[in-house]
């Protein structure tokens, strides 16, 4: 029988975030479910990225109009090399639909990536490596960017977030799936002091490969802190300040919801 994806469908058997790196585009109106789109508060964060002993500051956001449109951006820059991403989505039914999202590299790496997402039709539209491929679309797709506030809404209206999630991404020149696995509460050091958190593990085929994410349930499940190792060279991004709809990170509580 084929398997049915929702957008992060809570499990009971047994993945993190992909990855770091990925400008504007506009998507149409859809009709948005205003009770779940006011789950998703509008946020702005800062991480700290070490990778192969370098440092580099990312920084967050997610806007949105209040009506149930979200815009998230992510970049980065260090020296003469950054990137630049933006995912446009609505939300619908309690789930995220999304737009469009466009990741530009900058400076000597110029690497640009696409993913269109048309309301009603079966396919995607994917740019990588500087071809176009036509991707199956079935309910619960996402992009690299709205898969992660995908997980946070999916926590957040979950009767037991402490679960393990199905994932499905539209990625380059394929769709992949994936599970994020519940690990268990931890209390993660930051620069905002300590914070309570759920910690997930993405699962891989390749054993040389490991990725990990904590989310902090007081905030909403803002990602508190992720770490990727490939070939023994981790990657780690760490929060170091914030917001959550104008309320600094450390005027908010950190307790479990």
């Amino acid at each position: 029988m084929a398997r049915r994806f929702l957008p992060l469908a809570l499990r009971t058997g047994r993945r993190t975030l992909s990855g770091i790196l990925l400008l504007i585009i506009a998507m149409g109106a859809q009709a948005t479910d205003s009770g779940a789109a006011t789950a998703l508060k509008p946020y702005y964060a800062e991480y700290r990225t070490t990778a192969r002993g370098m440092s580099l500051t990312l920084e967050r956001e997610l806007e949105t109009d209040g009506e149930g449109h979200y815009t998230l951006t992510n970049g980065g820059k260090l020296l003469v090399v950054g990137f630049h991403e933006v995912s446009v989505f609505t939300i619908n039914d309690g789930q995220i639909q999304p737009g469009s999202y466009v990741y530009q590299g900058t400076g000597l790496i110029n690497r640009r990536r696409e993913v269109h997402f048309v309301p009603g039709s079966d396919t995607i539209r994917s740019l990588y490596k500087d071809e176009w491929y036509e991707l199956p679309y079935t309910e619960g797709t996402l992009d690299r960017m709205s898969q992660q506030e995908q997980l946070r809404l999916t926590l957040l209206t979950a009767d037991e977030p402490r679960q393990d999630l199905d994932i499905r991404i539209a990625d380059g020149s394929r769709v992949k799936d994936y599970q994020l696995v519940f690990v268990g509460d931890e209390l993660i050091e930051t620069q905002l002091g300590l914070v309570n958190t759920l910690h997930f593990e993405r699962l891989h085929d390749d054993p040389d490969r490991a990725s990990h994410i904590w989310l902090a349930p007081g905030w909403d499940y803002l990602m508190v802190k992720t770490l990727h190792v490939e070939d023994d060279k981790p990657v780690e991004i760490t929060l170091t300040s914030g917001n959550i709809a104008g309320v600094p990170l450390e005027h908010t509580s950190t307790s479990e919801s």
